[in-house]
């Protein structure tokens, strides 16, 4: 049986800090972690999709948290197809992913970025959140292939906002698709009924990891605010209903990380923290 880490999707988030979680002494970045790692085992690194990581800032979170913590990094937004200003490349290297020369550098800025946490053995995943428009086709499967060939030797994680990824006439090919390369399915929570809605699929494509992210069941995702989309407090219930699921994935799989996207004031730690208490001793 694998072991199941829960945590959130960020630690710095400003409603987060400003919702009095953070005890007094402990709001500064690096009280901020060492907080935050002495209740949680893992963390999604939310920064790395605006802008690349630095070496320097990889280095200070090893240093800021404890063995066995580990970092889900999300993958800068350039490498998902999203669209990103020219302003957060550094050297004047322009936002155009269609030439190599770029793609080659952003690419290699962006591994050496993660490289103290590699190094370290505190990489857990590098997630590939790709956008609503990268629906199943040949062009989405030769993205998947050239992720692959760039990011040999890490554990990815592959999230898709397209629902028909997880159709049921569909979802047998895709899930074999991530296990050809080895990639962790990111299993969604999130309002059902909305024409953007992922289905809650759950399936071991990897052997070492499985990835359940939480977005709240909020109707106003796909149209609202970014406040709107994520305000959801979950309901113990809601989570229990998730149990089985989970359990059902650590049983094929090295670790299972459970993370909460519902990043609103307080709500992901709080809901993180009762699915921990639901789980119960580990």
């Amino acid at each position: 049986m694998g072991d199941i880490l829960v945590g959130t999707c960020s630690w710095a988030d400003p409603m987060l800090v400003r919702s009095g979680w953070y005890p007094p002494g402990r709001r500064d970045a690096e009280g901020r972690l060492r907080y935050y790692a002495g209740r949680f085992p893992v963390v999604e690194v939310d920064a790395t999709y605006y802008a690349l990581p630095r070496e320097r800032n990889s280095a200070l979170w090893v240093e800021r948290t404890g063995d066995g913590f580990v970092f889900d990094v999300k993958a800068f937004s350039l490498l998902t197809g999203h669209p990103t200003r020219s302003a957060v490349l550094p050297d004047g290297i322009p936002a155009d992913a269609r030439d190599p020369g770029v793609l080659d550098e952003v690419w290699a800025r962006f591994a050496a970025g993660l490289a103290p946490l590699r190094r370290a053995g505190r990489l857990g995943s590098v997630l590939f959140q790709f956008p609503p428009w990268f629906r199943p086709g040949a062009r989405a499967e030769e993205v998947l292939a050239r992720t692959a060939r760039r990011t040999e030797g890490w554990q990815v994680a592959v999230e898709f906002r397209h629902p028909a990824w997880w159709h049921e006439e569909r979802a047998d090919a895709t899930r074999a698709l991530l296990a050809q390369y080895g990639m962790a399915a990111v299993a969604v929570d999130m309002a059902s009924g909305l024409p953007s809605s992922v289905p809650p699929v759950t399936c071991v494509t990897s052997p070492r990891l499985s990835v359940v992210r939480f977005h709240g069941r909020s109707t106003a995702w796909g149209t609202g605010t970014k406040e709107e989309r994520f305000r959801y407090a979950y309901r113990d219930d809601e989570l229990a209903s998730w149990l089985p699921r989970l359990r059902a994935l650590a049983a094929g799989t090295e670790q299972v990380h459970v993370l909460f996207n519902n990043c609103c004031g307080d709500a992901a730690v709080r809901a993180a923290e009762a699915m921990r208490r639901l789980l119960g001793p580990v």
